[in-house]
């Protein structure tokens, strides 16, 4: 049976699971205007707020995963990595080579997914939760069975949420550990910045609206520049200063070490979290 290529101007999307990440990632698809809310679904079983935080921005919350299947032609499984073989076997039946499959479990690897679905037009997305705000760093590797222009189309999606890479599966575990895991070490970055600000006598709003303000410029620096990090932070380092004295105090906290170890430690649990 020949495979067409999905019609980008008419396709339905649907999300296997109504977590954090799925909100994030269609959040980001509707306020983009890629998609109407109208051409999204998802259903939620255990947790009735989830589907509440869907229909705040317009998406269709069916009564089951069967629902979403049948009504989508682009399947975006965002289920936790424990689950996710239990519920693609469930689903296989509906599964057929007409629909493109999308995972963003970490730790799930191409050949298990396409096993399970019994077809292997998937594609595995490692994105993150700035796709709600429409800042997402995600990296996409395509299966097999998935067309050229399924590639263009994911590209399409996951762009119109923040910036999507391709990149070889083998290099996934550790994509997780940086850029799907990255958020929650910079959210604690800022917490930091923004509690030193008040230990130093700022107001806790100022100090936070500073903090988040820092970071935001700062990253936005490395990526308009495109001038190394390590230079970018000599330029403000003046001999005898107050920022030298600051980051004096980080480099004896092993600040980079402490970095570095979080982004190892969580793609090996990224290995870990694959099924075995």
């Amino acid at each position: 049976m020949e495979i067409l290529p999905i019609s980008v101007d008419s396709y339905n999307l649907g999300f296997i699971g109504a977590g954090k990440m799925a909100e994030s990632i269609a959040k980001g698809i509707v306020q983009s205007g890629l998609l109407p809310a109208s051409r999204i679904s998802t259903a939620v079983h255990s947790n009735p707020s989830r589907g509440i935080a869907f229909e705040s921005f317009g998406v269709r919350v069916l009564p089951k995963n069967d629902n979403v299947v049948e009504e989508s032609d682009v399947i975006i499984f965002s289920v936790k990595p424990q689950v996710v073989k239990n519920v693609v076997l469930k689903l296989s039946p509906q599964l057929s080579r007409k629909k493109l499959l999308v995972s963003v479990a970490a730790g799930v690897k191409l050949q298990d997914l396409q096993e399970w679905a019994g077809h292997n037009r998937f594609i595995r997305v490692m994105p993150n939760t700035p796709a709600a705000v429409g800042e997402a760093a995600s990296v996409m590797s395509l299966g097999e069975g998935a067309l050229k222009e399924d590639g263009q189309l994911i590209a399409k999606l996951f762009g119109s949420v923040g910036k999507i890479w391709e990149a070889d599966e083998k290099l996934f575990d550790a994509i997780t550990g940086l850029s799907g895991s990255g958020p929650a070490y910079i959210f604690l970055a800022i917490e930091a910045l923004a509690d030193g600000g008040v230990a130093a006598g700022l107001p806790r709003e100022l100090a936070m609206g500073l903090a988040s303000q820092t970071v935001l410029g700062a990253a936005s620096m490395v990526t308009k520049t495109g001038k190394h990090p390590g230079q970018l932070k000599d330029d403000v380092t003046s001999p005898g200063g107050t920022t030298i004295a600051g980051i004096h105090e980080l480099e004896k906290g092993g600040l980079r070490g402490m970095f570095m170890n979080a982004v190892v430690a969580a793609a090996k649990r990224g290995q870990e979290l694959g099924p075995k």
